[in-house]
């Protein structure tokens, strides 16, 4: 497998994942993939919109966004979700969805506000990361610990792993969301992800 990514982003993601399962993969570093160049061409070649992580598989299948990536994850690695056909399942669902459809959007309007709203950039970026915030404090209460679904960690922990580093950054997590901050560090402290974490400058 090949996975498109910039380390310290998104893609780093799709990594811990990968690791987290044991599936082997070949990073392709498409630094520089949000402006005209060679790493645009090489990330639009595998996936015409650009997106990070993009993972192309040995089959030459392309799947993208991260909760594609993270359900085909589970189906090779049962345990890094909870059991078919039980309530914790359909809450991780529930959870995993979520992520990708509530605060990543902060993140896309966030992260290049002048983009969406170009006489007023600074407030877009103030009031996604106040909502991104309010979520977050959501969040906080559906974590089960000491990772987010209970003793077992899964593929959600790969996300806040990475999350906790972004905005509004780990001093808020730890003073406003103490069970997310905490179920972060155990997953960056893993053995297996401890490399990953460090390679993706989150640990």
């Amino acid at each position: 497998m090949q996975l498109y990514g910039v380390r310290g982003w998104g893609s780093g993601i799709a990594e811990a994942m990968l690791t987290l399962a044991d599936m082997q993969y070949q990073l392709i570093d498409v630094t520089g993939f949000d402006q005209p160049g060679a790493s645009r061409d090489a990330l639009t070649a595998a996936n015409p919109l650009a997106q990070i992580p993009t993972l192309v598989l040995a089959t030459e299948q392309v799947i993208t966004e991260s909760a594609a990536i993270a359900l085909m994850v589970i189906d090779q690695a049962p345990q890094l979700a909870p059991p078919q056909d039980t309530p914790e399942r359909l809450r991780f669902y529930r959870l995993l969805i979520w992520l990708v459809a509530n605060v990543y959007p902060t993140f896309t309007y966030g992260d290049y506000p002048e983009r969406w709203a170009p006489s007023a950039p600074s407030e877009l970026r103030a009031s996604s990361d106040a909502h991104r915030q309010h979520l977050y404090q959501w969040l906080e209460g559906e974590v089960v610990g000491p990772f987010v679904m209970g003793e077992n960690v899964s593929v959600l922990d790969a996300y806040l792993a990475a999350m906790v580093s972004w905005r509004p950054g780990q001093d808020w997590f730890k003073a406003n969301c103490p069970k997310i901050a905490a179920a972060a560090e155990r997953t960056r402290n893993l053995d297996l992800l401890a490399p990953i974490m460090k390679a993706n400058g989150w640990l």
